[in-house]
């Protein structure tokens, strides 16, 4: 994984929001809720997502600049950093 502990324990955190919200979702659409209600949550869904992945590149990034890898690992390179932003898109 990318990233010191800190990044990492904001990226679970972020995941594990995301998750009780997709579960949330799953739980109006079975119980027939509003559309326009299921819509705002997958919407939030969606966000939690995203900020979590963005995170993850701006570590990465981060270690790019800095040269600091866990284990002596290869930093990664700009093209995987460039695809994984990309991704994300």
């Amino acid at each position: 994984m990318v990233g010191d502990d800190d990044s990492i324990a904001l990226v679970l955190n972020r995941r594990r929001r995301a998750h009780g919200q997709l579960a949330g979702v799953i739980s109006m659409i079975e119980q027939g809720r509003d559309c326009k209600d299921v819509v705002t949550h997958i919407a939030a869904v969606s966000e939690a997502l995203d900020r979590a992945g963005f995170k993850i590149v701006a570590s990465g990034l981060r270690e790019c600049m800095t040269g600091d890898t866990e284990n002596g690992k290869e930093p990664i390179t700009e093209a995987e950093l460039e695809k994984l932003f990309l991704a994300l898109a």
